[in-house]
């Protein structure tokens, strides 16, 4: 928990320091939020600034996501999105190839990829939040129902391929390979964008030493082809 916690705090105060706008206000310690310079031991609990949630209306088998073309600040963006630096074994992307709701052409591949494949520029991929199950969705569906702008959505995609690059760069100083990650924003009450939940981790990304997993992919390793994960499926 320290660890993850620590590895958060580091980025968001990064990324800060390049101007990007956080949620993040410091690791408690002696019930005060401080900086990760200030802390005299790693902690396990980061203070930050709260936004709303507002649900989708849910109708029938279909959300309504009108409430958020009135809504101008302070809630999630009701997104999440999610960079890729290659194809590992057990990415969704082969999942949704295999079903045709992507075509290699849609990722920048003139055929289908093999697992492992490393991209050429990283692939950005977005999908609900606040549904029942997240769902897959273009960028003009989400820049519709999050009832963001062309200029909104082209930002939040530069800030997504800027921490991409800062977290590929701390992990491979470890020897680590980033190969996936997701970040998840909200709209401050200036409607601003602010990095929400948390960033850099081993729960946020997919890291790998040398080919071998080191984040959760580990776990859905060892389930997966179960009668358990038949099942969840």
């Amino acid at each position: 928990g320290k660890a993850i916690c620590m590895a958060s705090a580091f980025f968001f105060e990064g990324l800060e320091e390049k101007g990007i706008k956080t949620h993040y206000a410091g690791i408690v310690e002696d019930g005060i939020a401080k900086k990760t310079s200030e802390l005299r031991e790693p902690g396990d609990t980061m203070e930050v600034g709260l936004v709303r949630v507002i649900e989708p209306a849910v109708q029938g088998d279909d959300y309504d996501y009108s409430v958020f073309t009135a809504e101008r600040g302070n809630f999630l963006i009701p997104l999440e999105v999610m960079y890729r630096n290659s194809l590992p074994a057990g990415s969704s992307v082969f999942k949704r190839l295999e079903d045709g709701s992507l075509k290699p052409a849609d990722i920048g591949l003139d055929g289908m990829p093999e697992p492992g494949q490393l991209l050429e520029r990283p692939m950005l991929d977005v999908s609900t939040k606040l549904e029942s199950s997240d769902r897959y969705i273009d960028w003009e569906e989400a820049r519709r129902i999050s009832g963001m702008d062309k200029g909104e959505i082209e930002e939040m995609q530069r800030i997504v391929l800027l921490i991409d690059d800062m977290i590929s760069g701390e992990a491979g100083r470890l020897g680590l390979s980033n190969e996936d990650g997701k970040v998840e924003f909200g709209f401050d009450g200036g409607r601003d964008l602010v990095l929400v939940d948390a960033l850099g981790t081993l729960d946020e990304c997919r890291f790998s030493y040398r080919g071998l997993p080191v984040s959760k992919e580990i776990a859905r390793i060892h389930y997966r082809g179960t009668d358990w994960h038949r099942d969840t499926e």
